[in-house]
């Protein structure tokens, strides 16, 4: 876990200030200041605060260890605290994780009215690149504080909280959902002033009856909206007119939409897509606007258009925003591409495996289509299942059919029981080889590749496509860049 650094003459809390915040007893000597926070003791920095957070394991068996890693303070539950007093400083609470939420909403609380300005953002596909997107057009107009990674749900949201500069003059805060319920909470805790819906897609539909129903999951993220905030949707899916329902039950002052559609606020009006980048023209709520972006995708586009208007909508400056996005990059597991050494020559890899659903895997099958191979090259998919797509999972992967043929992929490896149904609909030739999970495919993949051939690997993380590009970028070396 990447840790946010802070300059030494503006500590991200005082010592009294968190334990106030976290409504806390101490135990033991309180820090002075407190640098940073963490709930990893392995990436733990002198000076940070340790929650020891009950999650996948339990954060108090951690405690010794973020200690001798130079915690100044660790934040425990009750039942803990006699046991690990003699480690070092611990602050005591009910229930961690509700302490670091208090002390997220503190931080948040704390914000200058008058300076700061917080953007939040969900949906089904991009948020993660939307919120990048964002971190990269704001960082250059005023500090800028955004996750390092998806932090976005239930103990991420509050902790990139506790990490936020009090000095920040830009927010940036992601919320995602697996289950109903989820965004509401997340919501009020960022109460952020404008709200960004990317997309509503069929994901998650093993815990949502129907694409309304995860609309209307997406759109509680307008229930953290003050009464100037700003509510933005996608105006080209069918479920804008229900989030517009949604918003306007809110406190949200407007509501503004991105997209093709004629009455869009942030219109695209032409865009040119190519294998490295794309050129845009968009009229930004009445600015027209012409930029480059160099991370390719008609996709990447289209959430560029919620990126430039929720800067408009912050105050920031529109057409340095703009500019900036030339500067963007696809962020790792999403489309990041690599030249590998290969003999006779190189290949081409794009990184997709972080995660997948319907959506993402078109618009990574559509990138693929872009690039030309070499010489006696193919365009190659390795494909892991797309998980959490209810009953309709297996007509959903056989769908991808066709979007393979249209982008003129000549090879498939695919691997996971969804992904079955998707090999058995492709034609013979189409076939590379199948596997029941992701290891099976490693040697029949590393041996078919060949010089000119570009590729892509895409699926869930439960699928584990991580360890295949692992293995590629092992045998076949990255070439050195100039």
């Amino acid at each position: 876990m990447t840790r946010l650094q802070h300059p030494a003459d503006a500590p991200l809390w005082t010592g009294p200030e968190l334990v106030a915040a976290l409504g806390a007893s101490l135990r033991g000597s309180m820090p002075a200041v407190v640098t940073g926070a963490s709930i990893d003791s392995r990436s733990l920095a002198p000076g940070d605060v340790f929650f020891a957070l009950k999650d996948a394991r339990d954060g108090h068996d951690f405690v010794p260890a973020a200690f001798a890693a130079g915690a100044s303070l660790a934040v425990v539950d009750a039942a803990h605290a006699p046991a690990l007093a003699v480690h070092g400083p611990l602050a005591i609470v009910d229930d961690v994780l509700r302490a670091m939420e208090r002390a997220g909403m503190a931080r948040r609380a704390s914000l200058d009215p008058h300076e700061a300005r917080v953007i939040a953002i969900t949906g089904s596909v991009g948020k993660t690149g939307t919120k990048e997107a964002l971190k990269l057009v704001l960082s250059s107009q005023g500090e800028t504080m955004a996750p390092v990674a998806s932090f976005n749900n239930h103990w991420g949201l509050p902790l990139t909280l506790v990490r936020t500069p009090r000095r920040t003059r830009y927010g940036v805060y992601e919320i995602g959902m697996s289950n109903p319920g989820e965004i509401a909470p997340l919501a009020r805790m960022a109460r952020p002033d404008v709200a960004v819906i990317t997309t509503v897609q069929p994901v998650h539909l093993a815990s949502f009856p129907s694409v309304d129903a995860i609309a209307d999951e997406k759109a509680a993220i307008y229930e953290g909206l003050p009464a100037h905030g700003v509510a933005v949707a996608n105006a080209d899916i069918p479920q804008v007119a229900r989030l517009k329902a949604h918003a306007m039950a809110s406190r949200a002052s407007r509501f503004v939409t991105f997209g093709e559609a004629p009455g869009a606020d942030a219109r695209l009006l032409s865009c040119r897509l190519h294998p490295d980048l794309s050129v845009v023209d968009a009229d930004i709520m009445g600015q027209r606007v012409t930029y480059k972006i160099s991370s390719p995708g008609r996709h990447i586009v289209m959430n560029s258009l919620a990126v430039l208007a929720a800067v408009k909508l912050v105050g920031a400056d529109l057409a340095l925003a703009a500019l900036s996005l030339a500067d963007l990059k696809p962020p790792h597991g999403r489309g990041a591409r690599q030249r590998l050494n290969i003999m006779g020559g190189e290949l081409v890899l794009m990184d997709e495996s972080y995660n997948a659903n319907p959506a993402s895997m078109r618009a990574a099958l559509e990138n693929l289509g872009r690039l030309k191979p070499g010489s006696q090259g193919r365009r190659i998919a390795v494909l892991g299942d797309m998980l959490e797509l209810g009953p309709a999972g297996s007509r959903m992967h056989a769908d991808l059919a066709a979007p393979l043929a249209e982008n003129g992929i000549d090879l498939v490896f695919a691997c996971g029981p969804l992904m079955r149904n998707l090999y058995d609909a492709l034609p013979s030739g189409r076939r590379g080889a199948y596997a029941a999970a992701s290891a099976g495919l490693e040697a029949l993949v590393l041996d078919a590749l060949r010089a000119g051939d570009v590729i892509t690997v895409k699926g869930s993380l439960g699928s584990k496509m991580g360890p295949l590009i692992k293995a590629m970028t092992t045998r076949f070396p990255p070439v050195a860049e100039d």
